[in-house]
């Protein structure tokens, strides 16, 4: 009888009513305490206390509201204040984790069918040959389409970046089924998720420096060893765009010899973390403001790791802000006389996927904000892969 117009769904099929003879009760100065018990996983995120609200017109069964009443969650309860009495209920919301499981295998799998396509693209117009041939074909010469192909900055850090949202995605998929296994394991799974996302925040930085470059500075923007500079603060270590096509067709950074291998920032800060201070990386429980776990991942341990990632983090997505409000500055300039202002919103939604900004979002994790915060973040981070595709 208690169904709502969207078949919302309630914790275990339990709805309680308390009523008095005396007629209508609500306002009350001391809540009544209605405690619902479980055995799933539940927070803030995915349930919360409602009550049954009549339809006021015809044809109107009613809906489930929240109005009046607050919720805490404990070791398997859930406690809901009501200042009122009618039925109450658990509501069940979309669980965060199949959310963030769907979301970040398509944000995979779109990566990896674009950088699939792309080496594909570049091997037909390379006219590439098999790998296991290349040794045989090191002197044959790339047509001047394919050259011109392979010089372009910009597609060779799009595909940069999706190469490490591929790495953050996958480790990420991985941290929480393999916190239920070895220990040595979930530590060396937790400094690939650190890792990847270092190097996935500053392959988003390099897009706003590239960006910046082509829209601001324009002329003069040759930097000798561009990409390897790049690769060098974003990797840690050089790593080419191209890697299906045979080592001689790639540019080279010398008159006779091939790029050198440095090693740098991410790889070498997460690298020197790992072999000297392995316990910072271990099983990390997430908790609700309650302390009720909600679920375990392989992640940091070290609180003062946990804070210098987010000043890391907090670093790169100010610079990405600042450098997307100058580029709709400038857009907005240049398509002034032309009236296409929903083509310059549309260009500044593109790039506020591609320069990560929306992972600003895990700043607002207080008050009001928490909830949609966290349902934002989750969706709009976990199919950025998507979103560059």
């Amino acid at each position: 009888l208690l169904q709502d117009a969207r078949n919302s769904s309630v914790l275990n099929n339990d709805v309680v009513g308390a009523f008095l003879q005396s007629g209508h009760v609500a306002g009350l100065s001391r809540p009544v305490k209605i405690q619902f018990w479980h055995d799933t996983v539940l927070d803030a995120s995915n349930a919360t206390c409602v009550f049954w609200e009549p339809g006021a017109g015809a044809g109107s069964t009613g809906s489930w509201s929240r109005e009046g009443c607050e919720t805490t969650h404990g070791e398997g309860t859930v406690v809901c204040h009501c200042d009122h009495l009618t039925y109450f209920a658990v509501l069940l919301l979309a669980s965060l984790t199949h959310i963030t499981t769907v979301g970040c295998s398509l944000s995979a799998t779109a990566t990896l069918c674009t950088l699939l396509l792309c080496c594909f693209m570049c091997a037909t117009l390379c006219h590439a040959v098999p790998c296991h041939l290349a040794g045989t074909h090191r002197h044959a010469l790339p047509s001047p389409s394919c050259r011109q192909w392979l010089r372009d900055n910009t597609t060779s850090i799009h595909m940069h970046l999706l190469a490490a949202l591929l790495l953050l995605n996958c480790s990420f998929l991985l941290s929480a089924p393999l916190a239920a296994g070895a220990e040595g394991l979930c530590q060396a799974t937790a400094a690939l998720l650190h890792a990847s996302l270092l190097c996935a925040l500053a392959w988003m930085a390099a897009e706003a420096f590239h960006l910046l470059l082509l829209l601001v500075k324009v002329y003069n923007i040759y930097i000798q060893h561009y990409l390897l500079k790049l690769s060098l603060f974003a990797w840690g270590e050089w790593a080419p765009a191209w890697p299906c096509l045979p080592v001689a067709w790639l540019p080279r950074h010398g008159p006779t010899q091939p790029p050198p291998v440095p090693t740098g920032l991410p790889a070498l800060a997460v690298a020197f973390v790992f072999v000297f201070k392995r316990d910072t990386y271990g099983y990390h429980a997430i908790s609700t403001s309650e302390d009720y776990r909600n679920t375990t991942m392989c992640w940091l341990t070290s609180s003062p790791a946990h804070y210098a990632t987010l000043c890391y983090a907090g670093l790169i997505l100010l610079f990405n802000t600042l450098v997307l409000g100058r580029v709709a500055v400038i857009l907005r300039r240049i398509r002034r006389q032309k009236g296409q202002a929903w083509k310059d919103w549309a260009t500044v939604l593109g790039l506020t996927c591609l320069l990560g900004t929306t992972w600003g979002l895990a700043f607002f994790r207080f008050g009001v904000f928490l909830v949609p915060q966290i349902y934002l973040f989750t969706i709009l981070n976990s199919l950025q892969g998507g979103c560059v595709w």
